[in-house]
Formats: structure tokens, sequence, C-alpha cells
């Protein structure tokens, strides 16, 4: 569905879900998506790119930390059916990665989506499998907006000889999120079940069709490859509002910052601080970024060997900031912001990420598992802070600390 300008009554409407629903987050810190069902955001945070040429698989699989094989097996049994004929039969669901340095710390994280091949979709009738084009092979990736030039400038360092172009396609493809209360959490398969709807064939609503075919055609929801409780992610081109937006629940991507907060989980690489973050400490993982059983890539001794050694003592948790009667304070923490065990003295950690009362923040166990009183702000000694361990956490994270219950 092209945008086109909406009359002033939907305008408003619009303009009041977009700040309000934040306003509430800001002052009351309480999570409205709960409440207010699906929401989507598109994601200026992150730019697309575009990895195109023979030797693209190849290139990715040496440089990032996870196995991206599935990408380049051909089309078979083990891929899911759509059940619909309006769609693709089959689909490969994106795959969470990251790029470190040598030294193995993190660099910047990817999601990467295998476009749908002439030969699982139907041309534009409809009524028969699209010619075979010449085409090459091609892999699209969300990153961090913030790095782009960087990155390009870093993949291009590392192509060498490699028969594969990377691009930036920001201009013709961009980043979507749904999230929040009512999306569907235990379905096996890797889309987004309401959109097995929108699809190729004949009959299909010209919205839908739009927003599916576009200019390459195929796009669609997928599980978000990191949990599935962070709903549902995907790329559309940029002259389309994606399938099942409503246009009452469109919102400011800051909502799905709060979404991602309370469940612990960074992204890019302002949030995961580049050439310093040890990717362990930053549960990637825990959130299927990191393959253990793949080949050498960049940085992957460190991996390895923090991995087998077994012990991870810092681990970036979601934090509370609240003054002495337990009220939460919005906005009085910066990210940087030093963590101190309040009785010692001693230091437990640094805010990475702060929004209203919510933040992120690096923190050593041993101290955040002590209780909800034992950690303030350096400096803002009347703030506390509040560590809370993510019901996605495997208990295994845990054992070696000797607590699995003193987390809020």
């Amino acid at each position: 569905m092209n945008r086109v300008a909406l009359p002033k009554s939907i305008a408003h409407r619009c303009r009041a879900i977009h700040h309000t629903t934040w306003k509430r987050f800001g002052n009351h810190c309480e999570t409205q998506v709960q409440n207010v069902g699906p929401l989507g955001s598109l994601l200026k945070s992150r730019s697309v790119i575009r990895f195109r040429g023979p030797d693209t698989l190849k290139f990715l699989q040496g440089l990032l930390t996870n196995d991206l094989r599935r990408l380049g097996e051909p089309i078979g049994d083990r891929t899911e059916n759509l059940p619909t004929p309006n769609v693709p039969a089959t689909s490969v669901a994106p795959i969470y990665a990251a790029l470190l340095t040598p030294q193995g710390r993190f660099l910047f994280d990817l999601f990467l989506y295998k476009p749908p091949t002439c030969e699982t979709k139907l041309d534009d009738t409809g009524t028969a499998p699209e010619s075979h084009s010449d085409k090459p092979f091609r892999l699209f990736a969300d990153v961090d907006a913030s790095v782009l030039d960087e990155l390009l400038q870093t993949f291009n360092k590392y192509r060498l000889r490699s028969k594969v172009e990377i691009d930036d396609v920001s201009s013709d493809f961009s980043c979507w999120q749904r999230y929040g209360a009512g999306l569907p959490e235990k379905s096996s398969q890797g889309e987004e079940p309401e959109a097995a709807s929108v699809g190729w064939g004949a009959g299909v609503d010209s919205t839908a069709m739009s927003s599916s075919h576009g200019s390459d055609s195929g796009w669609q929801w997928f599980k978000d490859p990191r949990l599935t409780s962070l709903g549902f992610r995907g790329i559309f081109p940029s002259n389309i509002t994606p399938p099942l937006i409503e246009v009452d629940k469109e919102t400011d991507e800051q909502n799905f910052l709060m979404w991602r907060i309370e469940k612990g989980v960074a992204e890019g690489s302002t949030e995961i601080p580049k050439g310093e973050a040890v990717p362990l400490e930053y549960n990637l993982a825990g959130l299927n970024a990191i393959s253990f059983e793949k080949g050498c890539y960049v940085g992957q001794e460190l991996i390895a060997r923090t991995h087998h050694r077994g012990v991870i003592r810092k681990r970036i948790v979601p934090l509370r900031f609240l003054d002495n009667d337990g009220k939460e304070l919005v906005s009085k923490v910066i990210p940087g912001s030093e963590v101190i065990d309040t009785a010692s003295g001693k230091k437990a950690g640094t805010v990475t990420t702060a929004l209203g009362c919510r933040g992120l923040g690096l923190l050593r166990l041993e101290e955040a598992l002590k209780g909800s009183s034992a950690l303030s702000i350096q400096g803002q000694e009347d703030v506390k802070v509040v560590a809370s361990r993510p019901d996605w956490w495997p208990s295994e994270w845990l054992q070696d600390h000797g607590q699995h219950a003193a987390f809020a």
C-alpha cells in the first residue's frame, strides 16, 4: 500500500497513538504494549544492505558468527509449506549473526534474509511459476543505520577477490517489527501465521498484493530469530506499509526499544559497544547469533575459549530505576552511569541503555543477584537499581553463581 496523505481526523488519531503510547511509557513506565495489542514500528535505526554474487554465502560464512549454510540449501522437504496457494510454497527463516573483531569483540549485528527464488513464486498472473531469471544469488540484511558506512567499508575490506557485491539499498527497502500483546508465540512456523493469506495469487486484495509483491516479490513477516517473545520482523519495499500494520497501531520504534529492554535484549552497535563488547556477555549465544558447530570465522578463538571455560561473570540484564520509596524514577539515569553495590561501594557494572525508568546494564551477576536494595547509581545514591532475570534465560547461566531466585 503506497503511503498517501490521510484525512486530518485520521492523521490526528495516528499522531496521538505515536505520542500517547510513548508518553505513557515515559511517565508511568508501564508496558502499555501488553494492553493495546500488536503494534508495528518502522525501525529507522536499521538500514538494509544487499549481498549479491556467486561467492556471497562462502564470503559471509567465513566472517560471521552464525552458520549460514541453510540460506544456500536447495528448496526441499525441510523447508516449510505455507497453508495457502497465494504465497510461495517455501521460505527460509532469517538468521541473526554478528561480525567481530579478530580479537573477538563485537562490531556489528545483522539479520540476514533470503528472498524467494523465482521457482518458489507464481508469476504476475498467479497461474504459473515465475520464469527463471539470471539474477545472481542474493541475501539481504538489516543492520545498524548509525554505523552503515563503517560496516560497508569493513565488509569491502574483507571482500578481496571474492565475487560478491555489497550495496546499500536503504532507499528501496525498510525494516519493520510487529510486537506486543496478542501475537501467537507457539506457532511452529517461522512465518507470521496471519501473513499466510498475503501473497502472489490472483484474487488477493490489492493492498496485500502490493505489500507482498513489491518491486522484489516475496517480502513477508518472520518470527524474530532471537526470541519468539520479540514478535515478528521483516524487510519490505520502502514505498509501502507492510501487511497487518493497522493504521492506529503503527507507533514510534522507541516503544519497541522499551519492549526489548524489558526482555533484556540489546541491539546494534550503540547498545552493544562496538569494538569493546564481549558477545557472550551480551547474551548473543542465547539469542541464536552464535554457532559453536561451524568452522572458523573472524574472532572465533575468544568466543570458543570463553564458551568452553563455561563461566560468564557479567551479563546484560534489564534494570528498573527507583527512589527510596520504591517509586519509579523517569529520565534520571543516562547510559554510561556506573552501578555500585550500595553496601561496599564497589562497582557492580554499567548502564548501557536507558529509557524512561527502564534500562539495560552490564552487571556482574554476583552483585546483581543480591536483591532489590543492593544496587544504586554512582553519584546518585538516592537512585536505586533493580536488576531482573529475563524469563528466557536458561537456568545453567546462574548455576555457576549458586543462585536461581535472587533476581527480582
